[in-house]
Order: structure tokens, then sequence, then C-alpha cells
């Protein structure tokens, strides 16, 4: 009975949207904290970041703020951006942000 019942509740959130697109990765800001260097970005932005239907004010403001904050630093590791991070850097600009605080990773 209860493997029945998880079945039909795992039925109802695919139909509802709510299991398949989780949305993507969320961003990972290093707990808001302030950095001497960034970690780099495991995955580009989902949707829940570039589809303007789930788009989440706070998840957009916190991709903004580390980036204001530190787009200019360097990463941990000492390598440079990769296609992950680079595709957060331009999602940064794609919303309006100084494009100068990320011009390391966009190769400018």
């Amino acid at each position: 009975m209860r493997a029945l019942l998880s079945a039909a509740v795992l039925a109802l959130l695919a139909a509802a949207g709510c299991a398949g697109d989780d949305g993507g990765p969320l961003f990972d800001a290093e707990g808001g904290r302030d950095v001497a260097c960034m970690i780099h970005q495991t995955q580009p932005p989902g949707s829940r970041y570039t589809d303007p239907e789930r788009r989440n004010t706070g998840e957009v403001l916190r991709v903004l703020r580390y980036y204001t904050a530190h787009g200019a630093k360097g990463y941990c590791d000492g390598a440079g951006p990769t296609g992950a991070d680079r595709a957060w850097a331009g999602f940064y600009v794609d919303q309006g942000a100084d494009p100068s605080r990320v011009a390391p990773l966009l190769g400018g």
C-alpha cells in the first residue's frame, strides 16, 4: 500500500511540473561571505535563472551581489574560468550588471 501511495504522489508531482526539470543548479555564492578568491561553478545557469516564468529574484540577486563583489578576483585553484563560469558571468551581464566587474571571466 505504501509503495502504491508513493507512486501516486510521484505521478502527481510529475504531472504538476514539480519533477523532471528541477530548474538546474543553484549558484554557489559561497555563503555570501567575503572571499579572497572564487570557486568554480560546476554547471551553467538553468531555467530557474534563465526562464522569466521561473526566475526567483532572490536567487538572481545572489548572483549579482557575488560577482559585483568578487568577479574580478581569481579562482582559488589558479585556473582560468570554465565554460560554466563564463555562462554565469554572461548571465550577470545579461541582467544589466556592469561588465567590467566580470571582464576577466569573459576574456576582456
